[in-house]
């Protein structure tokens, strides 16, 4: 990267509203699951029954991915940040409310609020992320995750400490909901307008010959917004895109499932206590988060090729002491190594999806969506074959994509002036705007 400018106050204040948003989504994600056993005993149902409650929130996150990046496309960052801000606050009253008065239906409900707010929010971030990484000619996506991940940390040690407690869990998640409020007022008014907004082609753009003609008719032809679907899926034309499409499915997908199936992972496949379970969940959340927050140095040094393709190699290590040695110790060690390996993964690849090309804002939520779909549904379909082969003998597939993701990390590397375009040679709409923040 070249030399990094001085940064400027409001440059200054609008990472720190990310850093600090990022970090309340964390705390709350991690403050429902500590207290998804208070919530169930709460509605008195069984685990079953529970599980439909929970997909309340499956259901939610994978609309929000799925609407963000023609939302960003269409009104900017900020609008959808605040908007699945307020989903989230409002996901976290209903759930409150539905645990205190024992229905079920009203937890499913603010569960699909949460989620949604959450897709939202997540893809918008990376978005704005990847603008201030443009910004700063630094890396600021990696410690933006890391504030995510330390938030999952600090939210689970409250959750447990307010469990232990006996502390109703209907007030906590209501407190929760007031802190991410504040949080949420604050980044909305720090983040500036506009940034991943791209403009509706005029009437009539694309009916003039040439390569720009040809890509006005295909994606904005007729006065039609490009953030509609054929144009967000038009960058997946791109061969160096598919391939980080690949990788960053690989290591969401090697994070996603540890972070759905690690304690039960250890519990029924080496034979601990549900207890040292939890521990070692916690050992991994503590090694996402530290390698997230280490992580900028290397990728000055060496660049995201070489460090995620290392990330991958030391992931893989540790998914597979976890899966083949019979030692509980020495698997729960590996955690950490599967951890730091994991860390890395998701946010640099982001970050070089839109790194020196114009159209960059349209690459990163293409890529984000693919990360986070990976990281929702590709997880919890280990569990179909684990009642074939055991779930640590699932796991394999981690390991397998694991390996895949280290071969092909060259995509990674920044593309040289004037890479990214669309096959038919014409400039993303809305790419000065978007990619000159």
């Amino acid at each position: 990267m070249k030399n990094p400018p001085v940064m400027d106050a409001t440059t200054r204040r609008w990472r720190a509203a990310l850093f600090l948003f990022m970090l309340a989504t964390g705390v709350s994600m991690a403050s429902w699951v500590a207290r998804t056993p208070a919530v169930r005993d709460a509605l008195d149902v069984t685990t079953g029954s529970m599980g439909l409650v929970l997909f309340g929130l499956s259901i939610g996150s994978m609309a929000g991915v799925l609407a963000s990046g023609g939302l960003v496309r269409r009104r900017g960052g900020r609008q959808v940040i605040a908007v699945g801000a307020g989903l989230l606050v409002a996901g976290l009253l209903v759930i409150a409310g539905g645990a205190a008065l024992e229905v079920s239906a009203g937890v499913f409900g603010g569960l699909a609020l949460f989620g949604a707010g959450m897709g939202l929010a997540e893809v918008a971030f990376n978005i704005e992320g990847a603008a201030v990484e443009r910004t700063l000619g630094r890396p600021v996506l990696p410690v933006l995750h890391g504030c995510f991940s330390l938030g999952t940390v600090v939210g689970a040690l409250l959750g447990m400490a307010l469990t232990a407690a006996r502390f109703p869990v209907g007030w906590h998640l209501a407190a929760i909901a007031v802190a991410v409020a504040a949080a949420g007022v604050w980044t909305v008014r720090a983040v500036p307008a506009g940034t991943g907004k791209e403009e509706a082609a005029p009437e009539g753009a694309g009916r003039s010959g040439g390569a720009d003609g040809a890509a006005g008719s295909s994606e904005a032809g007729g006065g039609r917004h490009p953030g509609g679907m054929r144009g967000q899926l038009a960058v997946w034309r791109d061969r160096r895109l598919v391939l980080i499409g690949l990788i960053v499915l690989a290591m969401a997908f090697a994070e996603g499932s540890a972070n759905d199936w690690l304690p039960l992972l250890m519990v029924d496949g080496h034979g601990t206590s549900a207890t040292a379970g939890s521990l070692t969940f916690m050992l991994f959340a503590v090694a996402m988060t530290t390698g997230r927050f280490t992580g900028g140095p290397l990728l000055v040094r060496y660049g995201p090729a070489a460090v995620v393709r290392a990330s991958a190699l030391v992931a893989a290590v540790g998914v597979a002491l976890v899966i083949f040695s019979d030692n509980a110790l020495l698997a729960g060690a590996a955690v950490v190594l599967w951890g730091l390996g994991a860390s890395l993964g998701f946010p640099v690849t982001i970050s070089a999806a839109g790194e020196g090309v114009r159209n960059a804002s349209a690459r990163v939520a293409a890529v984000s969506t693919a990360g986070y779909a990976a990281f929702l549904v590709g997880p919890p379909s280990l569990g179909f074959l684990a009642d074939q082969v055991g779930l640590r003998h699932a796991m394999v597939a981690v390991l397998v994509l694991l390996g895949g993701a280290a071969l092909i990390t060259r995509a990674l590397r920044t593309p040289a002036p004037g890479a990214g375009v669309e096959p038919s040679g014409a400039r993303a709409p809305g790419a000065a705007q978007s990619d000159l923040v």
